[in-house]
């Protein structure tokens, strides 16, 4: 890519807690990505309108409340019924582990739980969007 990887990082739902969003935000800066962080208790319909109008490649969600079943999937809908299918969607927060085969059903290419190292996340999007991009020539 000739451009920086865009990154939008998100909360969805009534989570008030942003302190793993933030970490990663800057955790992605540092790698060299343009992160746009949307704030605290995003509805999916405000996420994937704010992927489609800021041309990100990937969008990170991030969920402590519980609710990663249903916010997130609902992100991944409204991403395809806009034409953006194809942009990355990852997942982090305290996601049971016998949810994460489900999140993968529904689209959401990892789930980064907590203790991952922020280059595991960082090296996970470089490969995935390299891999896009050879796949689109």
């Amino acid at each position: 890519m000739k451009r920086p990887i865009r990154v939008l990082i998100a909360k969805p739902g009534l989570d008030g807690h942003d302190r793993g969003a933030l970490v990663i935000a800057q955790a992605l800066r540092d790698e060299g990505m343009e992160v746009i962080y949307t704030g605290l208790r995003q509805t999916p319909a405000q996420i994937a309108a704010a992927a489609v109008q800021e041309d990100v490649d990937v969008v990170g969600l991030s969920c402590l409340s519980g609710a990663h079943n249903e916010l997130f999937p609902e992100v991944v809908r409204l991403l395809k019924e806009q034409g953006a299918g194809d942009i990355l969607v990852i997942a982090g927060g305290v996601i049971p582990k016998e949810d994460i085969a489900y999140l993968k059903k529904h689209d959401i290419a990892e789930v980064f739980t907590p203790g991952t190292p922020t280059k595991v996340t960082a090296e996970f999007i470089r490969q995935a969007i390299v891999q896009k991009v050879k796949s689109s020539i």
